[in-house]
């Protein structure tokens, strides 16, 4: 039982790094409406940031996170402004393709620049652990999973407590109504996919403490980020959360009990993915 409890804590862990990712894709595809293939990519900025200010400057990877997240939305920022913005009113195929020409950009950028070698990030905390009773948990793992908290509950009071977070739900329920009562949608627009940048940024700082960075590194947790916006549903900020518990926890229950279970865990997303498209799909035929 104590094993069982333990992989549930892991999973609970793990979910927040998660959310943290999938809430930055979310806000993409709910305010803006558009599905950013290379979120991933702006993780691995993040990553990197946080790898060169701490080897280069000895800067704490914690303490890096603000200037990592203000330099990663000022290129999100620019990135809708010299292309996002101009494909909005595109084909859905358009906008794919677009994104998905800018994440493999960014990444044979960052191979070109820095080599395909993982760059791990020591702290002095690493080795670190919490005793929570008989369940132990890793120090870095326990302040990323508190600082996502943080985060998370900030987003979700700039979303629903101010002036621009009603601005970005208008935007997101219908553009020409928002346009109509003087909302600037295109500043939303910025503003919105800005944050979403610096919300996978902030998450790659934490990967980058938990694991490594690498210009490879945002892939994964890019694709786990789609299968919880699809769990959720496509702009669900609030269904997100559950949705990242439930891949963190599975994840966590299949590499403890599943025989090879280290392998597997990384496929969790595409069952998850699969169970949900097959079950709405029955509801809607029903």
């Amino acid at each position: 039982m104590e094993l069982f409890f333990q992989t549930l804590l892991n999973g609970l862990l793990q979910s927040g790094l998660y959310a943290l990712v999938a809430s930055g894709l979310a806000l993409a595809v709910g305010v803006v409406g558009i599905v950013n293939f290379a979120h991933g990519e702006f993780l691995m900025i993040g990553a990197f940031l946080a790898w060169a200010l701490s080897t280069f400057l000895g800067v704490d990877p914690l303490v890096s996170l603000p200037f990592a997240a203000l330099a990663v939305f000022g290129v999100g920022a620019l990135t809708y402004r010299v292309s996002i913005r101009h494909v909005l009113l595109a084909p859905e195929l358009n906008q794919m393709l677009l994104t998905f020409g800018l994440g493999i950009l960014l990444q044979n950028l960052a191979l070109i620049w820095l080599g395909g070698n993982t760059r791990t990030v020591t702290t002095p905390y690493q080795g670190s652990s919490l005793s929570l009773g008989e369940l132990s948990v890793g120090g870095p793992k326990a302040v990323a999973f508190g600082l996502a908290v943080l985060i998370l509950v900030a987003l979700y009071g700039v979303l629903y407590r101010t002036t621009l977070g009603r601005q970005m739900r208008a935007v997101a329920q219908n553009r020409r109504g928002s346009q109509l009562i003087g909302i600037d949608v295109d500043r939303v627009y910025l503003l919105a996919f800005g944050l979403s940048c610096a919300l996978a940024a902030v998450a790659g700082v934490l990967v980058a403490t938990l694991l490594f960075a690498s210009p490879t590194v945002g892939l994964v947790f890019a694709l786990k980020a789609f299968a919880i916006i699809v769990m959720a549903g496509l702009g669900n900020l609030t269904g997100v959360l559950w949705a990242s518990v439930v891949l963190g926890v599975s994840e966590a229950l299949v590499q403890t009990y599943v025989p090879g279970g280290g392998g597997w865990s990384d496929a969790v997303f595409f069952l998850l993915i699969f169970v949900t498209l097959v079950y709405r799909s029955y509801r809607g035929a029903r």
